[in-house]
């Protein structure tokens, strides 16, 4: 099962608001694929949350886009910014990333964000978003969301 962005932020949304502002305090942050050969390949990347959607562009033919286009799972972690404070917390996303297309919908992204062109857009589908921090000095709190289950946080010391 998996959900759009305004789904889980309809769902749950203060950890939403967490998650964006995290992704919002740094440009850059890293996304996970898979290679032909089913390994992992990392690469920097911006994204963007617009009109309900988590954004994916990417450069024409680039390797990550290739990737997504042979397999749509991914995995995207928030930039932990500098030293090891990581105001908001360690934020990850899953999901699979959909390639979009139609004309209509990459003129309107084009018209908000302004990319260089061409350039891939991928829509994701949500199936996982996690928040790990620390609360009070003392514990490690782990906030699991999935699509049609309630959050579940982890406390431990």
């Amino acid at each position: 099962m998996t959900e759009n962005w305004a789904a889980f932020a309809t769902a749950e949304p203060d950890l939403a608001g967490t998650v964006e502002k995290r992704f919002g305090a740094y440009t850059h942050h890293i996304l996970a694929t898979l290679r032909k050969d089913g390994s992992p390949r990392t690469s920097g990347l911006e994204v963007r949350f617009l009109n309900g959607e988590l954004w994916l562009g990417m450069m024409p033919n680039s390797l990550k886009a290739l990737d997504l286009r042979r397999d749509p799972r991914f995995a995207l972690q928030a930039n932990p910014g500098e030293g090891t404070g990581m105001g908001g917390g360690d934020v990850r996303i899953s999901g699979r990333a959909i390639e979009v297309d139609d004309v209509e919908t990459k003129a309107g992204y084009v018209e908000e964000v302004e990319p260089p062109e061409p350039f891939h857009l991928f829509r994701t589908e949500l199936t996982e978003v996690v928040r790990t921090y620390v609360e009070d000095d003392k514990y490690l709190v782990v906030q699991i969301w999935t699509p049609g289950e309630p959050l579940r946080t982890i406390k431990r010391t």
